[in-house]
Formats: structure tokens, sequence, C-alpha cells
């Protein structure tokens, strides 16, 4: 309450200020697109105030006399231009600047980069901003980039492998992760086959990922934050690409319905894309020898063998998005999409699942006000189903309503943001585990949400607190969040930051830590039935998954082009909750809760000079869990993970560039075989074992460590080769040769405990893409 009588107080003595002075915001462009121009600088010539424009080409300069202006706004590869306005006391000035591009320009004569002046400017611990340029230069699999595979490049963040689609993000599971598209959440981003998400590359503008110590305005995860935005259509006319490869082929569209006004920058675009892979097709001719009969397990006595099912990943995904946006800064977007994955092999086991939704989003900035409002109104459905030869059931479907009201201030050397959102998902759960017991849940839940987060700068201190109040209507818990972000600029060149808060989530999912390879991924809501607490000595407090965070850090600016970031960080998991699959009776309990940490650090680099980009990253981490019988590390602890990737371009024009990515990562932990046993048939009753006939099936004994073996470290190096023919002003085509695993490197997925059989991951795919833009 205090907090809240606070922020009312500053918004109410900043209105009254503000009623003495002016504010001039804008928004600047491409001159011949109208697209956004995200994070140029804008400045106020002859004065001292500046800022960088948002994902959205937005700025704002607040608490201003009143006088006459001129505004200036630059960015790499564009002109400089600029802009007058007359400013009375009171007013609230418009400006669109419209920047044009400059031909011939190189990285290496710009001086100072937007990305250095929002390092500057923002508190942006554990954050890292990734572009679609940055996802195209990095080397791909099948010369497809994705965000999927840049995500693994990250530091903190930890892949399972090529299959599966998992991450971790510094300690936290693939269901504490939150991931978010255009205001919507996404339940499985990734595909079965990990290389691919389900978003496109290209329709991309920004994805922001918050490794942790994200603040306020994120709420309903406990771990990680991965925020995509995509972009407008194209504003002034059709425009697209077709690509294809060996592993998939896809198509965008984009054009303006009503053409962008260059004198009132009104406008109405459309964006479309697809794509369907067809690497169960051509794995069958191109990649027969990367087809593993282990990892199928098929049936000796089936009809085809492994090479007859290929690389059973198919998958397709559309997404369609609709913009009307007006000159003034205010737009309304309706967006579709349709996502769906299929992993099938005959006689063996059939997954798939499903994907789709859509909704609205809105910007409004109100040309009286200093407040600038959006919102998103969204729904989605997602099922999974998993058929195996024993026929057991084990489905999962999730559908969301979701709606969201965000309000942001802007006042001189401050920013309020605050809002509401509401959150409701249906739940149809049934899974039955290896002995025939059943579980199922179905269930409809309701959140509400609501959030402060005021940001101020106070010379070379920027300081950005937070609440975040969640209401969880099922468990009839609140939970109030505060959340804190820090940084001090000690000089132009180097800065401390720090951040921290604390996290709770309603929602579970059926994987565990013990899992090493599982496609199927069920979601649930928190359960209602009384939990004991992880030390199983006590009823918990309440039902919800908690965290606390707390992470710090220094970035440095070694010169105009390169730059260092050093973060150590705590993620304290107080309460964690799990579907109890190993359960023996009906009576048993459907849940389980733990308690666990995850703590280390990571440096990384970044050198962008000229034709050259080049980043690394080296990440030291622990990851360990804790019930009420022992203390073990999870499935995911990697301790050691390096990453240096880059790409340079080079011959005449710059036509040609060259890329290469190597990860390396230190072993993740298994538990170790100790024996075996004869296993009884549980589901027949009473149980009768006639060792005279039968053998029963065969079981295995673990050993009482958990976790307590090592697999194989693992480490690929991929590499790729661009040549761009260009056809005129507009129309180019890019022809990539890529090898993913160059020097064809065995890494383990997993060893098949009963038959002792090693699966390992993809072995060297070279791959050979297409990709005509016009």
């Amino acid at each position: 309450m205090r907090l809240l009588l606070l922020c009312f107080s500053l918004c109410s003595s900043a209105f009254l200020y503000a009623q003495s002075t002016g504010t001039i915001r804008g928004t600047v462009v491409d001159a011949e697109t109208g697209e956004p121009i995200s994070f140029g600088t804008v400045r106020l010539v002859d004065t001292d105030r500046g800022a960088n424009t948002d994902i959205e080409g937005f700025f704002n300069f607040a608490d201003l006399e009143a006088g006459d202006y001129i505004i200036e706004a630059s960015f790499i590869g564009y002109q400089t231009a600029q802009s007058s306005v007359s400013l009375d006391a009171g007013d609230i000035e418009f400006a669109r600047i419209a920047l044009s591009s400059e031909d011939g320009i190189e990285l290496s004569t710009v001086n100072i980069s937007a990305r250095r002046e929002q390092a500057r400017s923002d508190v942006q611990v554990s954050k890292v901003t990734v572009t679609t340029r940055d996802i195209q230069a990095l080397p791909s699999t099948g010369g497809e980039p994705d965000i999927a595979q840049y995500l693994s490049v990250l530091p903190g963040v930890i892949s399972t492998g090529d299959q599966g689609g998992q991450l971790f993000i510094r300690g936290g599971s693939p269901i504490q992760n939150k991931v978010i598209l255009d205001g919507m959440t996404i339940y499985n981003p990734f595909h079965s086959i990990g290389l691919f998400s389900v978003f496109e590359t290209e329709a991309i503008r920004s994805v922001d990922v918050y490794t942790g110590g994200f603040n306020a305005q994120y709420g309903g995860r406990t771990s990680a934050i991965v925020d995509i935005s995509t972009r407008e259509g194209n504003r002034t006319r059709l425009s697209g690409l077709v690509s294809a490869s060996p592993f998939q082929a896809k198509l965008l569209v984009e054009g303006p319905i009503k053409p962008l006004d260059p004198e009132t920058g009104n406008s109405i675009s459309f964006l479309l894309t697809g794509k369907h892979s067809y690497l169960a097709e051509t794995s069958k001719q191109i990649y027969q020898y990367a087809i593993s009969e282990n990892l199928f397990n098929v049936n000796p006595d089936a009809m085809l063998a492994a090479e007859d099912i290929g690389l059973p990943f198919n998958y397709t995904d559309i997404y369609g998005k609709l913009s009307i946006a007006s000159g003034g800064g205010s737009k309304l977007e309706l967006f579709g999409f349709s996502f769906t994955d299929d992993f099938t092999v005959p006689t063996v086991s059939m997954l798939d699942w499903a994907n789709a939704g859509g909704g609205a989003s809105f910007k409004v900035v109100p040309p009286n006000s200093s407040v600038v409002i959006n919102g998103t109104i969204s729904y989605s459905d997602y099922e999974v189903n998993l058929l195996e030869t024993d026929g057991d059931p084990r489905r999962s479907r999730i559908a969301n309503y979701r709606a969201l009201l965000n309000f942001t201030y802007f006042g001189l050397n401050q920013q309020f943001d605050y809002g509401i959102e509401f959150n409701g998902f249906n739940t149809d759960f049934e899974f039955a585990n290896p002995i025939g017991i059943t579980i199922q849940q179905e269930d409809f839940t309701t959140e509400l949400h609501g959030f402060l987060k005021y940001k101020r700068t106070l010379g070379n201190l920027i300081v950005e607190p937070g609440l975040r109040a969640q209401f969880y209507a099922s468990q009839g818990t609140l939970s109030l969040e505060p959340r804190i972000g820090l940084k001090y600029n000690v000089s132009d060149n180097f800065r401390v930051k720090a951040a921290g808060g604390i996290y709770s989530q309603n929602l579970i999912s059926t994987q565990n830590d013990l899992d090493i390879v599982n496609f199927f991924s069920g979601f649930l809501s928190g359960p209602e039935e009384a939990l004991l607490s992880p030390d199983r000595t006590a009823l918990a407090s309440n039902n919800l998954q908690r965290a606390v965070h707390a992470i710090g850090g220094f970035e440095f600016d070694l010169g105009e082009k390169l730059s260092i970031n050093i973060e150590g960080y705590y993620k304290d998991f107080t309460q964690l909750i799990e579907l109890n699959r190993n359960k023996l009776t009906s009576a048993a309990p459907d849940f389980i809760t733990l308690v666990g940490d995850a703590y280390g650090g990571d440096i990384s680099f970044e050198y962008r000079g000229g034709r050259l980009f080049l980043a690394g990253n080296y990440s030291l981490g622990w990851v360990t869990r804790e019930d009420d019988i022992e203390e073990y590390f999870t499935s995911f602890d990697r301790r050691h993970n390096v990453n240096i990737y880059g790409s340079y371009r080079f011959g005449r024009g710059n036509l040609y560039e060259f890329g290469a990515r190597f990860n390396f990562g230190s072993a993740f932990p298994f538990t170790q075989t100790q024996g075996f046993f004869t296993q009884p048939d549980l589901t027949q009753n009473p149980v009768v074992v006639d060792v005279s006939q039968e053998n029963g099936q065969l079981g295995v004994l673990l050993a009482d460590t958990r976790n307590g073996g090592r697999l194989a470290d693992f480490h690929r190096l991929d590499i790729s080769l661009k040549r761009k023919f260009e056809f005129g002003r507009y129309s180019h085509l890019d022809i990539t040769l890529s090898v993913t695993n160059t020097y064809n490197r065995e890494n383990i997925f997993f060893v098949d405990r009963i038959t002792n059989q090693r699966v390992d991951q993809l072995p060297i795919l070279p791959a050979l893409t297409a990709a005509y833009y016009w």
C-alpha cells in the first residue's frame, strides 16, 4: 500500500509540473518502407537531452520548457535527419522523422552504436536483445537460420541437443521459462527436432531474452522470459521470400493494403508466413547414414526398416498479421497462428501436437496525455498426444485466455509503468504410468495480476524498483513479489549492475528433472489438494512454485568495437512441484514438492568491427534439486559451457559471408545402472508370477546415488558460406552451403539401459539452401 501511495504521489506531482512544461514525442522510421527504426539515437540540438528509440521506433522528451527545438535522429546506415518543433507550455507535440538509407556505409565508420547507448541508459541485467540480422549471421543447420539455434549460444542457456527441443536457462527447466509471441504465451515453441522453432526468422523484429532477474512487467514464471516481437508487413510495396533446403521450404509474403501516406504516416499492411518440413522424405535419399535404428527401436518383425522411415520429423507453421498504423504512433494489430508437429515411428510410437490461436494488440498514443497505453487480447489452444505400443493414454491439452493492459508515463529522467493482466486456462490431462496407474486432471483456473515499475535516473545511477501482485484464484493465494534493478555508470565505458526479486507460477509440466529423453510434454495447473512440504514434515504453506533471484555484474567497453559482460547469479527455488508419475497406488499423491538451487556465472564478449562480427561466452553453473531423500544434480546440470561464433563478410561488394559456431559442453549427469531383476505384471490382480512358465519383464535396478554418473562431453563445429546474387534494387538470391557437425563428432544422446546400445545425436549434415527475396 505504501508503494502504491508513493507511486501515486510521484505521478501526481509530475502531472502538476507538466502543466508548465511540454512534451515532444515521435517515431523514427525508414523513409522508403515506413518500418520503425529500433534503437536509433535522437537528441535535441543545443541541449543535453538525448534518447534512444524503442523497439517500435518511439521516443519521448518530457518536461521541456516552452520554445523552439530541433530534433536530430540518426542510425547506422542512414543519413542523419532533423525536424523543427515549436512547443508551448502544456503542449504535447508529435514528430515523425524519416531517415533515408546511406549507400556504401561501413559499420567501422560508426563511432557510437545504438547498442552501446542503450546499455548506458537501461538497466539490462541478464538481458540479451537479438535481431533478425543476428540470427541470420549465425551458421544454421540446413542453412535455415532459426531462433532455436541462436538461443542455444547465449550465455547461461543449455540445450539438450538436436532432438527434443528443450532449453534450460540458468538452472530453470523449460516449464519455468515463459515464451511470448506478440503478447501471446506459446506453450511449446520448439519442434521435436530441436533445431527449429515455430517462429519465422524473417518475420521477427526483435527477441528480448531475460535469463533471470526480470522486473515486474513479467510474471507467471520462476526462471526466464523470451519475449518475441514480429514486425509489420511492408507498407509501401508487395514483397517477400521463398526458400528451400533438404530440411524445409518456407514462404513469406507481405505488403500494403492501404499504402503508406508520406504526409500522415497512416497505413494498413499484412504479413503472412508459412513453412513445412521435408526431412522425413529427403533423409531417405540424402541422410540415410543419419538414421539410427537404436533411436527408433523398430520391431524386427515389422515390414519397415529404419531407412524406410527416414528422419520422421514433420511440422507445419503458419502465422499471419494485419497492422493498422497511424502517423501519430497509435496502431492496431490482428494476428493468428497454427503450429503442428508430428514424430511418428510405425509400430513403435506416434507423437503429435498442435497449437492454434490468435488475438489483437493495440498501442494508443494520446495527443494530449503523457501516458502511452498498450494492450493485448489473445487465445491459444495447445494439445499433445503420445501413442505407444502399450496403448495407454498420454495426452494433454491447455487452452489459454489472456488479456493485459499497460500504461507508461514519461517524465524528466523518469518513467512509470503499470498495468493489469487476466490469465485463464483450461487443462485436460490424462497419463498412465508404467504400472498402469492413471493420473487425470481437468480444471479451469484464473489468475489476476497487477504490476508497478518505476525507473529513475539520478546522475550516473539508474534505479528501477517494481512490485508485482499475483492472485491465483484456484489456490486462493495472493503473491506479492518485489523486484529491483540497478545500474551505475562508473564511466562511459564501465558499468556496474544488479537485479533480483521474488517469482511464482501456477503451471506444472509433466516432465521432471529425471527425464533424459522425453518428447511428451503436457501442462497442468497447480494442484488444489493439500501438499506436503519438501521435507515431508508438514503441509506446504501454498501450492505455488516459487523462486528468489539475485544477480550482479559488470559491463566493459574496450574501445568502440569490443564489449565484455560479466554476471554472477543465484536462483533459490524455494518450492517446486512435480507430477508423481511413479505413484504405486491410487491413494498415493498425484504431486510431490521439492526445492532446488541454481548458481554460477558467465563471461561474454562481442566484437563488431566493419566486416567482422565475433562473439563468445563461457558459463559455469551448478543446478541441484532436493527432496526428502537426497540432494542431487539435475539431468541438465552442465558444469561448463563454451560458445564461440561469428561471421565475416568479404569479396567485391561484401557479397560473400562466412560464418562459424563452436559449442563445448561438459557432460550431463545420469543415474547409473546397478543391476536387473524380473518384474512381474502388476496390472494383474492378484499378481501371480510362475517362474517355471515365464520370466516377466526385465526391470532395472538404479544406483543409490541419483545422477551420480556423467555421460560424455559435447562439442560441435558448424560452418556456412553464403553468396548473394543481386537482381536490381529489391531482388536478390542467397545460396548457402552449410555443414553441421563439421568434423562428425559422435555426441551421445542417451544409452538404452536394457540393450546397452548407444544413441548419438545427429552426425555431419551438409546442406545447400536457396532463398530468393523480392
